[in-house]
Formats: C-alpha cells, sequence, structure tokens
C-alpha cells in the first residue's frame, strides 16, 4: 500500500522547486522504470498499478493517462570540473543548447544524443530543466545514458576552441552542411527556434552551418525547422559517412 504522506511527497515533485529541494525526480512506465533500475542510477522505490491500485496511481501519476509503473529517482551529482577536463580532452563530439525552453524538445534531443552516439549535452542555464516531467518522458530512457551539463555556454566553447576543436553552430546565413569537411570531434550548438543562438555564443561559434531546403529555391515553405529535427539532421551529417568508433564516455552517467 501507499500512505497519503508519499502520494502528497510524490505529488508535489510536479514542481522544480521540490525537485531541487529533495534530489528526486519521477519517471513512468514499464520500460523507463525498467531502464532506471538497470541504470545505476540510484532508485528510491518503484509504485505498481497492482500493488497500490488504480484510484492511487492517479493520483501520482504526472501523466494523462496512469501507467502501471511509476518510480522515484534521486537526481544524480553534477559532474565535477575535472570530469569535464577529462571529457573535453578525450575530443569528444558534444551539443551545446542555446535557450531551448520547450521539454520536449530538450527530451527527444537527449534522445536524439543517445542514438548518434554524442559524447555528452552542454545547456545554458535558461535551458528547460532535464527532470522536468515532459522532458523525462519525451527522452524514452535516454536519460540514463546520456548527460545533460547545465553551466555557461561560452566558457564551454572558448574551452573547446583552446584544446583545438571546431565549435560549430547553425544559421541561416551559414554554409551549406552537406558540402562542408565536418570534424569528428568538437562542440555543436543548437540555439532556439524563435531567436537562434544568442549574440555571446555566436561569437564563440568557429563555423556556421546552414541546412538548405530542398527545392532551395521554393516559395511560401516552412522558415524552419524545428530545434529537436534540426539536431538529429545535423547529427546525422556529422556521422555520416563511417560509424563512430565505439568508445566509453569519459565522462560517468552517475
Amino acid at each position: 500500500m501507499i500512505s497519503k504522506a508519499e502520494i502528497k511527497r510524490i505529488h508535489a515533485l510536479r514542481a522544480k522547486k521540490q525537485r531541487d529541494e529533495s534530489g528526486l525526480f519521477v519517471v513512468e512506465g514499464e520500460k523507463m522504470v525498467a531502464e532506471a533500475l538497470a541504470s545505476g542510477f540510484e532508485v528510491e522505490n518503484v509504485y505498481r498499478t497492482e500493488d497500490i491500485g488504480e484510484e492511487a496511481m492517479s493520483r501520482i501519476t504526472m501523466l494523462s493517462s496512469p501507467s502501471p509503473a511509476l518510480a522515484v529517482v534521486r537526481i544524480p551529482q553534477s559532474p565535477s570540473k575535472d570530469d569535464i577536463d577529462a571529457l573535453i580532452a578525450s575530443k569528444p563530439l558534444c551539443l551545446a543548447l542555446d535557450s531551448v525552453r520547450d521539454p520536449g524538445n530538450l527530451g527527444t534531443i537527449v534522445r536524439i544524443a543517445d542514438w548518434f552516439g554524442i559524447d555528452a549535452i552542454f545547456a545554458s542555464p535558461d535551458t528547460v530543466e532535464l527532470y522536468n516531467p515532459k522532458t523525462v518522458q519525451a527522452t524514452m530512457g535516454a536519460i540514463f545514458r546520456r548527460k545533460v551539463i547545465y553551466c555557461a555556454l561560452p566558457a564551454v566553447a572558448r574551452r573547446f576552441t583552446e584544446a583545438g576543436m571546431p565549435v560549430y553552430g547553425t544559421f541561416l546565413d551559414g554554409s551549406d552542411i552537406y558540402k562542408e569537411d565536418l570534424s569528428s570531434s568538437g562542440l555543436i550548438v543548437m540555439g532556439s527556434e524563435s531567436n537562434g543562438i544568442g549574440a555571446e555564443m555566436a561569437a564563440r561559434v568557429t563555423h556556421r552551418l546552414f541546412i538548405p531546403p530542398y527545392p532551395r529555391k521554393s516559395e511560401g515553405g516552412s522558415e524552419s525547422l524545428n530545434v529537436a529535427i534540426a539536431t538529429a539532421v545535423t547529427c546525422a551529417i556529422f556521422r555520416g559517412g563511417s560509424a563512430p568508433t565505439p568508445r566509453r564516455s569519459a565522462l560517468a552517467i552517475h
């Protein structure tokens, strides 16, 4: 059974303030719960409809329709400066998200990064929170395999440049991404769909890229791509031609 106090505590995790104070977040669904249990993350408790009943599950769920399983999971510690130094020294291919505000987009980007073997995701402080319930569900389990690091992006971009790696960014006035000789390491900056990459971060970009539409001179077409879709296209092009060499990331996920 589940107590009223437990129901109240889990329900409160809808709010970012409560997640920050408790250091806990919620995952829902049989697959997500199974991934949490297998991930090495600290799972505080698992609740199943068959054990607590449909009424109780409907009171703790954060989905429109309750799933059969829900887990309360502890948020892992942020990586240290030494961890980030080791990551950059390994010559990784990473994403940087500049003011991406939609939780569904962030969750999808984490899933894309997992699919294409992106080593880590750096995010500006005003990017939506990773442990927002909508973000968590949109990752489809990739949250347990890919690290999202909130930090000052210009400083991170500078460190990539100092380490001899390019900093890419997507712009409407950039060079055709299909014709560029892209590096297997570096930082790929993606901006918000509404505002693009901010001026401070744009100044740190060493290679400006553009995903051209087809046909190239179409009239009345879409003005831009959703940031998650643009990220998927960009990652696919970077990984095109040959599969990335399998390796263990220098940055631990937990």
